[in-house]
């Protein structure tokens, strides 16, 4: 058998016009089957492009409709949308989608001192790049945008798989609310507050408020404190958003408050007034309540108010305490105190149920000796 197809092919080549044939042959079959297959192909691609055409994408909204709906997404929901397409990530990084979220999470605490920390920060960053870019002899726009790296944004959940597209999915202005709002998030951002109970509800420090720096820890949503004190540093970690308020810029730490409340203060009313261990420490705020004179029962003739004296005290300590209660005068009151007892300060009246309630809820437990 073998002997015979052998021969059958030795006879095919050895004859020219046999081997045209079969040449012709195989060439019309190749460029009939691909001829074929190239038709198909053309069509299923004509269909799949008609049918493309018919669907609506996302940047085919008009502007207020795609507003309405990127309002309702979340910051992390923001950020991976910026990893979709230039359009998009241009949409995402507005300042107005982004006020909204700094508002609701961080409002409470961004007091005009923070917000003037902040400003100088992006003032410095902007100074460093604008140096930068002179020194490459690069494009100037570098100096008013900042590609933000991947540790700025690790606040986000992983879920959106964008922190594995590089850095340059996230392409925020140093001076948009999205930098601001995730340099809080990441803790990078050091900001002035103001801690109640510091150093954790230390008993030489209940129903106090002091100046601090803080920064946020996304991970356990507390916040690390820096106090500064008498030449030395006293660092705190996991403080709650309950123990913290908005930092004072009218009154520095070490500046003595201006009391314009003396005259008008009656037993009852609910005050801080700023006290300090020794004239070297800074000021912090205590929580008190007016009293009455020793020679006055709180009865209907009591005439407390109209006393140029007025007591101030401090019912978180027991009567017999030293730190119980001290006496101020309303028209001549400065700074008053000695190195035994502390220099008491400024004083100021609370005007408004939160702000006792929150000292009412910072209460120990009993009383302080």
């Amino acid at each position: 058998m073998e002997k015979q197809y052998l021969t059958f092919l030795s006879f095919c080549f050895s004859n020219t016009i046999c081997g045209l044939l079969i040449v012709s042959w195989l060439a019309r079959s190749i460029i009939r089957n691909g001829f074929i297959r190239t038709l198909a192909w053309r069509k299923e691609t004509k269909k799949k492009n008609q049918e493309d055409e018919n669907k609506m994408s996302l940047l085919d909204l008009p502007d207020l409709t795609l507003d309405c709906i990127l309002e309702k997404l979340s910051p992390s929901e923001l950020c991976a949308m910026t990893c979709v397409c230039s359009e998009l990530r241009d949409k995402c990084i507005s300042d107005h989608l982004w006020e909204k979220h700094m508002e609701k999470k961080w409002g409470r605490l961004m007091g005009d001192a923070a917000i003037q920390e902040w400003k100088s920060h992006v003032a410095t960053i902007m100074r460093c790049l604008r140096s930068s870019s002179s020194s490459r002899k690069s494009k100037p726009n570098w100096s008013s945008r900042f590609v933000a790296s991947l540790k700025p944004f690790a606040w986000l959940s992983s879920n959106h798989g964008c922190e594995n597209r590089g850095s340059s999915s996230y392409f925020a202005p140093i001076d948009s609310v999205m930098y601001w709002y995730s340099n809080l998030e990441n803790g990078k951002f050091w900001f002035p507050a103001q801690v109640y109970n510091r150093e954790n509800g230390h008993v030489g420090f209940m129903m106090s408020c002091y100046d601090a720096k803080i920064r946020y820890d996304f991970k356990t949503d507390t916040f690390q404190a820096r106090y500064s004190a008498h030449g030395r540093r006293a660092a705190e970690e996991k403080v709650r958003w309950q123990r913290l308020r908005p930092s004072q810029d009218d009154t520095k730490s070490r500046d003595l408050h201006v009391s314009d409340c003396l005259h008008g203060l009656r037993p009852g009313d609910h005050f801080e007034i700023q006290w300090r261990r020794t004239i070297e420490f800074p000021y912090g705020w205590w929580f008190g309540i007016v009293g009455h004179l020793q020679n006055c029962d709180g009865g209907e003739n009591c005439r407390c108010h109209a006393d140029e004296n007025v007591v101030m005290e401090f019912r978180q300590f027991r009567q017999e305490s030293p730190w119980r209660r001290t006496v101020i005068n309303r028209k001549e009151h400065r700074e008053t105190g000695d190195e035994e007892n502390g220099f008491y300060g400024g004083v100021k009246k609370l005007g408004t149920e939160e702000e006792i309630s929150t000292w009412k809820r910072l209460w120990p437990s009993q009383a302080l000796e």
